[in-house]
């Protein structure tokens, strides 16, 4: 291993075989990061993606674990292990499941909980042992501005999320920053159709999708703001501030608000 190869810092990233979770891991790699990919199910996609970073001139591991069964820590003793100039971790992976309070089953809010703050927290935890200075970055969602609660334990696990960001900022603080980062409508699911996406876009004030690049430029702005910390950056197009709320100039006008 040469000197330069010693001295790459090195980041976990979440579910980084597909989505949001590649992207990032792409453009940690594209800042000269060694990259620990974890995946869960997405075997193939994997090591097909590790491939193609490693093509980027630096070095990355895929690492299987399930998240919401298997306890977080072992993963980053396992990373740490592998890359000990670990410095990021980047909670990118989600589990996304609708379903209203009224519908929602132990099972269900058992599953999103898991993933989505649980294992942050866990693998959060254990990083702060392991690392002596870096940057936690949790992915979240800009529904955690609304109360939607067509999503119930989604968007519970989420909100928790973000309130753990800021806890997690103050107890590991001088040494790891921790911040996030709350998409808006930038990489919707396959089962969303165009005209979905246009009525989004309709409550956006921006009144445009977003680019996969609009959230890895976010990421670089955490990373490289070493006075930032306890942050959440929503990256939206102002979605989430789009609440009006029910007024009696818009009733009278015939400008309802829906």
């Amino acid at each position: 291993m040469t000197d330069k190869e010693q001295q790459r810092p090195a980041a976990l990233v979440t579910g980084a075989a597909t989505r949001l979770g590649l992207a990032f891991a792409t453009a940690l790699a594209d800042r000269g990061c060694d990259i620990a990919l974890h995946y869960h199910h997405s075997s193939e996609q994997a090591q097909q993606q590790a491939e193609l970073i490693r093509r980027r001139g630096v070095r990355c591991e895929t690492f299987p674990f399930d998240l919401a069964d298997d306890d977080p820590g072992c993963l980053v003793e396992q990373v740490y292990h592998c890359f000990p100039r670990l410095q990021v971790l980047i909670n990118s992976a989600s589990a996304y499941h609708a379903g209203t309070i009224a519908d929602t089953d132990r099972a269900l809010l058992q599953k999103q909980f898991s993933v989505n703050f649980f294992a942050p927290y866990l693998l959060s935890g254990s990083f702060a042992k392991q690392v002596t200075r870096g940057s936690i970055i949790n992915i979240l969602d800009n529904k955690i501005a609304f109360q939607q609660y067509q999503y119930g334990a989604y968007l519970m696990s989420k909100k928790a999320l973000a309130e753990f960001t800021k806890l997690a900022a103050m107890e590991f603080s001088p040494r790891i920053r921790v911040n996030g980062i709350a998409p808006g409508v930038v990489l919707p699911g396959e089962t969303r159709t165009g005209d979905y996406i246009d009525w989004r876009i309709q409550g956006i004030p921006l009144q445009r999708q977003g680019r996969v690049e609009d959230l890895t430029r976010a990421m670089n702005y955490l990373l490289d703001s070493e006075f930032v910390t306890g942050q959440i950056l929503f990256v939206d197009g102002g979605e989430g501030m789009n609440h009006r709320g029910l007024n009696a100039e818009d009733y009278e006008s015939g400008d309802k608000v829906e």
